[in-house]
C-alpha cells in the first residue's frame, strides 16, 4: 500500500483537529488543546497562513497530517522548515506513513532552499527518537526550548518591573 500525501484542504479540519487532539493526549497534555476547528482554519486558510499542513492517505483514507512552517535562520541567512505536529493515526501505523510525511517535508525544505529542517521531539517519545535518528535527525544538546506563556506572559507584557 502506498501512502499519498497532499496539502491539506478546509475539509480536511475535522480530521487535522482530531490529529491534534489524538496527538496531545498521547503525549499526555490533552488539557493543553486550546485549539478549535476554526482556530485551525483561520492559521491554515489566512490570506496570509500561519502554517501549512500535509495530509498522508492510504487506500484515500486520511491517515496521518504534519503541520509546519517557515521561520528565518539569521545564521544560515536562509528559512528553516520548522515541523510543529507530525500525527499518524493506529490504522496508519507500521506503514511508513510516518516516514514518509517526513520525507515529503524533507522534499519541501530542500525546495524552498532551506538551510535546516527541524522540529521538537519529547525525550519520553523513544519511537519517534529512534525513527529520527536512523533518518539522520541530530538531537541537539546545547540548545532548550524557552517558553513565556499565560500568565507570565500577561505579566511580562504589561510589567516593566519584571524586566
Amino acid at each position: 500500500m502506498s501512502t499519498a500525501i497532499r496539502p491539506a484542504v478546509p475539509a480536511d479540519l475535522p480530521f487535522l483537529h482530531a490529529c491534534v487532539v489524538a496527538l496531545a493526549a498521547e503525549e499526555e497534555l490533552p488539557e493543553r488543546v486550546d485549539a478549535t476547528e476554526d482556530d485551525l482554519a483561520a492559521a491554515l486558510f489566512a490570506d496570509r497562513p500561519l502554517v501549512e499542513a500535509a495530509v498522508a492517505e492510504v487506500e484515500g483514507s486520511p491517515v496521518g497530517c504534519a503541520l509546519f512552517g517557515l521561520r528565518y535562520s539569521t545564521v544560515a541567512g536562509r528559512p528553516t522548515l520548522h515541523l510543529e505536529d507530525l500525527y499518524v493515526a493506529p490504522a496508519g501505523r507500521d506503514r511508513g506513513v510516518g516516514t514518509d510525511l517526513l520525507r515529503h517535508l524533507a522534499r519541501e525544505a530542500h525546495a524552498r532552499d532551506c538551510a535546516r529542517f527541524e522540529w521538537w521531539v519529547l525525550t519520553t517519545n523513544t519511537g519517534a527518537r529512534r525513527l529520527y535518528a536512523r533518518i539522520g535527525g541530530r538531537e541537539l544538546d546545547d540548545i532548550r526550548v524557552v517558553r513565556l506563556a499565560g500568565d507570565a506572559l500577561a505579566a511580562f507584557a504589561v510589567d516593566a518591573r519584571l524586566s
